[in-house]
């Protein structure tokens, strides 16, 4: 087995951060450093990692969390807001698959198993998504079929999404979207190129695991079912 993929599958990140990590001289295999994510290990082999040994895990946790506004995705914020690692368990180690700012709110995957972690956020799979966001006026069918084509959000990249349905409430309009490439503040990018304000941005889905029982701020462990679906995307 490659050695990023040992790691990963340790719980110490994805591979692709494995890769990063590895290459910063953290890791000895039998008391031997080693610098290339290509490294094959055995499962006997003895892998330390900054220190700590690490060993594949036996218990794959994916839990789902509804997360609020105002928290953001990431473990430590050197300027002291609040995180979503406030939010969900310590241990084991969990990060997250995907990415919601700070002002959005919904469907968030977190998982202590950096392969399942990498293989959801591959856009190559196109796991759908579906966001509900509330906007200051209606879609065209000319920006709806642009949306749908794709749209130049910058750094050359182009932004997809699938209006689903939208109607106007209190002098708002709720637009259903569904995303399937989960580019960095995507639906964001693409509603400032169309000169839209957002008022909201919620999550309701990640592929089939939606909210259901799941109060604001609060989360859940999948079920053995629903990570073995997952796993089938």
């Amino acid at each position: 087995m490659r050695l990023n993929k040992y790691l990963a599958m340790g719980g110490v990140a994805s591979r692709r951060e494995a890769d990063r990590l590895i290459f910063a001289a953290t890791t000895t295999v039998n008391g031997v450093l080693q610098m290339d994510p290509a490294f094959d290990v055995a499962e006997e082999d003895e892998v330390i990692f900054d220190g700590r040994r690490i060993k594949i895990q036996s218990d794959v946790r994916v839990i789902i969390l509804n997360k609020p506004k105002g928290y953001i995705t990431t473990a430590h914020d050197p300027q002291g807001r609040k995180t979503i690692m406030e939010l969900v368990p310590r241990k084991p180690r969990l990060f997250t698959i995907g990415r919601l700012d700070r002002n959005s709110t919904g469907v968030l995957l977190l998982t202590n198993d950096g392969l399942l972690a990498q293989e959801l956020m591959l856009p190559k799979n196109k796991i759908p998504r579906i966001y509900e966001l509330e906007i200051d006026r209606m879609l065209d069918k000319s920006e709806i079929m642009k949306m749908r084509r794709g749209i130049f959000i910058g750094f050359r990249q182009k932004g997809q999404a699938k209006v689903l349905q939208q109607k106007v409430i209190k002098k708002r309009v709720l637009v259903r979207l569904e995303l399937c490439q989960g580019k960095n503040r995507e639906i964001r990018r693409i509603m400032a190129v169309l000169k839209r304000k957002i008022f909201s941005l919620h999550r309701k889905s990640y592929g089939p695991i939606d909210l259901k029982g799941v109060p604001v701020g609060k989360w859940r462990k999948l079920t053995k079912t629903e990570v073995n679906t997952l796993r089938k995307l």
